[in-house]
């Protein structure tokens, strides 16, 4: 037995969860809710935590294994012949083949949107399956808070409450300017604040919280009474990915540059964009400009680390990432309902530091899709150095996603302040998603002194090498 005393100096919904092994896929974590000392800026009249998490009958460790001998063991939505077939029709043979042709030079599939899917996972709400029908009571008229928490070891969920507004008023524990969204994207360990108001024109409310790839979903109620239930949505179709989801067209959503992603293949037919024309030695000076936080080379497309270089554990590198901080994401665009985010997010107060930082230390997230390896500069963490920072320095990190998968990063020990397009303060948060393609910044404070896990929160992302340790010293 371990006792551990700390000062609580922050207030807000938070998480906890075991670090030991598998152990968070198998039950050991739980909400952690801190009140503060002063009133809050929103008022309500009920409280609820909304626990949403992913659960298997298998072992962890069994998952990981298949991945690890075929990383689409778990997606049912792969094409078949058929789909070609299809295809054919519609858009004719040429197009087709060369479409097919394109994704299998990046070793993907535009139906690889999670790497375990509900062919094996039960998604659940406050540890209720969606049959379980977890329900919390309301009066009509009362404000209710709900307390969105994703603790999930490898799930994205998309949250939504048919005939209910959210006003969203925190994320990760920290209070936000209010906005009013009709449905919210959560990243793997992020927490969300919502303001429901049921005015008495329903007796029930489905709280649904279908998982990125559609593969299933999570759901409770709220009622007047127990034994009430709403209507179930049918989870939205299954998304696909798009050549400019993977940064292959001139523009991506809402109007912002694309950011191409180019296979290893020296031959892919990029011409001058492709993986071995930008990692030549020449390249080098300005893979050390990158390293001092300006990132792109005399072209104008992104440098990489010569770590990644002719690498076994990097399959595919960006040449042109953005924040994409005002897209919904894959299979929220356009679908006739207001999404929050990222550009929605706005802290209620300023930055809390103030200062400029004082260098810059760029990482970008790296990954074989078909080796299913993970990792940060193409480097795991059992051959990484630790990140060194010293006591009180003010620190902007930039993170570039490399790789065609989410990546919601995490930084214990020191909040992470989210910067807009153009390096002013936004929101602070302690993890910050990063779509495909992107490049996102935030500044840090080193005011904690010790030593700090930084890693993806994708569980077996993290297992597997995207992680680092960062020391803040004297």
């Amino acid at each position: 037995m371990y006792e551990y005393r700390f000062k609580v100096v922050q207030s807000g919904t938070y998480w906890y969860h075991s670090h030991s092994g598998f152990q968070e896929q198998l039950g050991v974590y739980g909400a952690l809710i801190i009140d503060p000392k002063e009133p809050e800026p929103f008022s309500y009249d009920r409280d609820y935590v909304v626990f949403l998490s992913d659960w298997t009958d298998e072992s962890p460790a069994r998952v990981l294994a298949k991945l690890k001998k075929r990383s689409d063991y778990y997606n049912r939505g792969r094409r078949t012949l058929g789909d070609f077939i299809n295809d054919v029709a519609d858009n004719g043979w040429s197009d087709t083949v060369s479409e097919r042709w394109a994704w299998a030079k990046m070793n993907m599939s535009p139906t690889d949107l999670a790497d375990i899917s509900g062919a094996t996972y039960t998604y659940l709400l406050n540890g209720q399956a969606p049959d379980g029908n977890w329900t919390g009571l309301f009066q009509p008229g009362e404000r209710i808070r709900l307390r969105l928490i994703n603790g999930s070891a490898m799930s994205y969920f998309d949250f939504r409450i048919p005939g209910l507004k959210l006003t969203v008023v925190a994320a990760d524990g920290q209070n936000v300017e209010p906005v009013q969204v009709d449905e919210v994207r959560l990243a793997v360990a992020e927490t969300l604040d919502v303001i429901v108001e049921p005015d008495g024109s329903q007796d029930a409310y489905t709280l649904f919280a279908q998982s990125m790839d559609r593969s299933g979903f999570a759901r409770g109620t709220l009622a007047v009474r127990d034994g009430l239930q709403a209507t179930v949505p049918k989870p939205d179709p299954r998304p696909e990915l798009s050549m400019e989801d993977m940064g292959h067209g001139d523009h991506s959503a809402h109007g912002q540059a694309a950011a191409p992603a180019q296979s290893d293949d020296p031959h892919a037919g990029h011409g001058d964009m492709n993986h071995g024309a930008m990692n030549q030695s020449g390249m080098n000076g300005q893979m050390d400009h990158a390293a001092m936080g300006h990132g792109t080379s005399s072209g104008g497309m992104q440098a990489h680390p010569a770590s990644e270089t002719d690498n076994p554990l990097v399959d595919m590198q960006t040449m042109m990432p953005v924040p994409k901080l005002d897209d919904p994401g894959i299979g929220l665009r356009d679908n006739g309902r207001r999404v929050l985010t990222y550009a929605d997010l706005h802290s209620t107060f300023a930055d809390p530091d103030g200062r400029e930082p004082t260098r810059t230390i760029e990482l970008h997230l790296t990954g074989h899709m078909e080796r299913f390896a993970w990792s940060f500069d193409g480097i795991p963490f059992a051959d990484a150095e630790p990140i060194r920072l010293k006591y009180g320095e003010r620190v902007r990190f930039v993170l570039v996603n490399d790789t065609m998968m989410h990546h919601p990063i995490h930084l214990h020990g020191l909040w992470s302040d989210l910067e807009d397009e153009h390096g002013n303060f936004q929101v602070r948060k302690h993890t910050i998603d990063m779509p495909p393609g992107s490049k996102r910044s935030y500044r840090v404070t080193a005011g904690a002194l010790g030593r700090w896990a930084y890693h993806c929160h994708m569980l077996m992302h993290m297992d597997l090498g995207m992680f680092r340790e960062v020391r803040v010293e004297e």
